[in-house]
């Protein structure tokens, strides 16, 4: 057995494990970490401290121009491999230049124009569609389902290793249950084919595939929304499915979005951010709404009160009193002013879609907008 040192990046891989870090934030932290080394020449990380960790994230945000979130990201993943790797301690970062984060209000769709993006959607990208409205899934949280956890019978879903890696349970919406069903008895005939000529495993999460040997060809553990293909998994050689792959729904909302002519900018977050404001506008206490959407802050909630439909802050314009909803006063000429006001209300500024609520480094931001 070699005593020679684990390579650098092997040695973040296994700290990363050993902490039960998401796949999805190994991959962001290795990415990270090796712009850094090749922006600094291939040098060891222990041959550079502050000083070039500030002169890379100040690059990021001086000259490529990063979202703040993204500038976040890297710092994340830098001090995870000074600290927890390196064990080395850095100073108080004080000359970092941080990339400005302005407040962005949720993109929210009306309840007419969610209807008219789901008649525009079909197959599993329907159902995961909505899912993310009816129940306020991230993308990622609806493609990781498995059929344990969706309870028909108490019409909810056991939401597993939730961001923060956070478990909660949210409601099943009923009009998607018909279909889910029978979703789920095509995917069962799927996995029966699938067993019947030496395949149908799936990964299971952690050490559970030593614990349960069996459990990997288990139709509970089976994916709510598997892959169309097979493939051989390196470690074990078996032959799995992996859960639908998430570009494919970002791909099938986006077409459906512009198919509708929506007008607005619209993404599978787009859903969860509609969901949440619908509730509030039904009445629904905040708190409630926070754990549904598995939010650890409700200031993050809040957001949602700023985008009902009676305007910021729930206030209705006076000229309501005055003019009527949607309506003109006698003889004030709103006929000739047409023209005018409707060139006048396309100057806005764009909304950002986006969860405030961020873990740092994950990336999960990426692949719900």
């Amino acid at each position: 057995m070699s005593n020679q040192p684990p390579r650098l990046l092997d040695a973040v891989r296994a700290a990363l494990r050993t902490r039960h870090y998401s796949p999805r934030t190994e991959e962001t932290y290795l990415h990270w970490i090796v712009r850094y080394l090749r922006f600094h020449d291939l040098r060891h990380p222990r041959d550079l401290g502050a000083a070039e960790v500030e002169r890379f994230l100040n690059h990021l945000a001086t000259d490529l121009h990063v979202a703040a979130a993204t500038q976040n990201q890297a710092l994340a993943a830098l001090l995870f491999l000074y600290q927890q790797v390196l064990g080395v301690d850095l100073p108080w970062l004080e000359n970092l230049v941080r990339a400005h984060r302005p407040a962005r209000l949720p993109v929210v769709l009306t309840q007419t124009e969610v209807a008219a993006l789901l008649h525009h959607l079909s197959g599993p990208a329907r159902l995961v569609a909505g899912l993310l409205y009816g129940s306020g899934l991230r993308l990622l949280e609806a493609l990781h389902l498995r059929v344990k956890d969706v309870d028909f019978g108490r019409r909810s879903l056991l939401v597993r290793e939730g961001k923060g890696d956070q478990d909660r349970a949210t409601l099943l919406p009923e009009p998607l249950i018909p279909d889910l069903q029978r979703h789920l008895a095509a995917v069962r005939r799927q996995h029966d084919a699938d067993v019947l000529v030496g395949a149908g495993y799936v990964e299971l999460p952690h050490a559970l595939g030593r614990k349960l040997p069996n459990a990997a060809r288990e139709w509970v553990w089976q994916w709510v929304f598997p892959a169309t293909r097979i493939y051989v998994c390196r470690e074990t050689a078996e032959r799995r499915r992996h859960h639908f792959h998430e570009t494919a729904i970002q791909r099938a909302v986006h077409a459906a979005a512009l198919a509708a002519r929506l007008g607005k900018r619209v993404g599978c977050h787009t859903l969860r951010h509609s969901f949440a404001t619908h509730l509030l506008e039904a009445g629904y206490d905040i708190r409630t709404i926070q754990k549904l959407l598995g939010h650890r802050d409700v200031r993050t909630t809040m957001i949602y009160t700023h985008v009902l439909n009676r305007g910021p802050h729930g206030v209705r314009s006076p000229l309501e009193g005055v003019m009527g909803e949607g309506g003109s006063g006698p003889g004030d000429g709103a006929g000739e002013d047409a023209g005018e006001g409707g060139r006048g209300g396309g100057d806005r500024d764009r909304d950002e879609d986006g969860d405030d609520e961020g873990e740092p480094g994950t990336g999960e931001v990426a692949g719900a907008r």
